[in-house]
């Protein structure tokens, strides 16, 4: 069952991007049918919203097909969008499952500098943490000079222990050992912190294959999970890195972040239609336990402008 005060956070979190697809769709509601005029007004602001056209084509499709027995009004037509966007996102709305034999589970999180990755790295071990697993960080983004301090502030807050180097050492070895240590003291979790990476950089690309080697040879199957994370306020841009990421990294799973800071909250639909990797988590505040992972009729209901549904 979804807490209430998290279905708060998340209306409140896609509050920017409900309020400009029904500013958009506001003066539909008085017409007294879904002409086509009317769909192609659709179909244009769920695409303003970022959730993309495959979405808005399924939306419109949907909006075109339904019976409006009871007249043509903001609650039905939001509600068709609503049953969509929930078909769309629920394949893909997978939680975080620490299920590795032997421990650890090796979770490499990667990212451009800027998206939120070091801070839901720890909000992630935050989450792990509150379903009492051991976790440890490893502060393998040694190219940039603040990287592991900051991460070091943010272990400090989620109360979890972090492996770290000098900047400018070897990533590969502080994972390295990182492993040995999580093995040692019966760790479940490892989470890795990484560079961020751009796809003209070579060197940090570089960087990310020698990693992954180095853990391959301590784990065949590690690491287990490639996360990318996501800031929804790049919109379409962030469609662009998973395009990037999922072949050059290995990704096979997202998290996406800063939710309540963009009225671009529709990507989170985009990406679930054109990928279908399993999206973790997503973040709709700055606090530690605002990363959650998603109940797909809350969210989106939550995108259309809909209020929670009573529990």
């Amino acid at each position: 069952m979804t807490d209430q005060p998290w279905l708060q956070r998340l209306s409140g979190g896609f509050r920017r991007t409900s309020d400009r697809l029904g500013g958009d769709l506001a003066g539909l509601f008085t017409r007294a049918a879904l002409d086509e005029e009317t769909l192609d007004a659709v179909e244009e602001a769920l695409i303003a919203a970022d959730l993309g056209p495959a979405a808005a084509g399924r939306i419109r499709e949907q909006l075109a097909a339904a019976r409006f027995e009871r007249g043509l009004s903001r609650e039905a037509v939001l509600g068709v969008a609503a049953d969509e966007i929930e078909r769309i996102l629920r394949p893909v709305a997978i939680p975080l499952e620490i299920e590795a034999f032997p421990r650890p589970q090796v979770l490499l999180v990667i990212g451009v500098n800027g998206s939120g990755k070091t801070t839901t790295i720890a909000k992630l071990a935050h989450l792990l943490v509150e379903q009492d697993y051991g976790v440890l960080l490893a502060a393998g983004d040694t190219f940039r000079a603040a990287a592991i301090g900051q991460l070091q502030v943010w272990a400090d807050r989620a109360g979890v222990p972090l492996i770290a180097g000098k900047e400018g050492a070897d990533a590969a070895g502080i994972v390295y050992d990182g492993v040995k240590r999580a093995t040692a003291e019966g760790i479940d979790a490892l989470i890795v912190d990484t560079a961020g990476r751009l796809q003209n950089k070579q060197g940090l690309m570089d960087e990310l294959a020698k990693i992954r080697r180095v853990l391959g040879r301590l784990n065949p199957a590690s690491p287990h999970n490639v996360i990318l994370v996501l800031d929804a306020t790049n919109g379409q841009n962030a469609l662009a890195q998973v395009e990037v990421f999922k072949d050059t990294a290995g990704v096979n799973g997202l998290v996406m972040t800063k939710l309540d800071g963009t009225a671009r909250g529709g990507v989170l639909v985009a990406a679930a239609e054109k990928y279908g990797l399993p999206i973790h988590a997503i973040g709709v505040g700055e606090g530690i336990d605002d990363l959650r992972p998603f109940d797909p009729r809350a969210t989106a209901r939550a995108i259309v402008g809909l209020p929670p549904e009573e529990a």
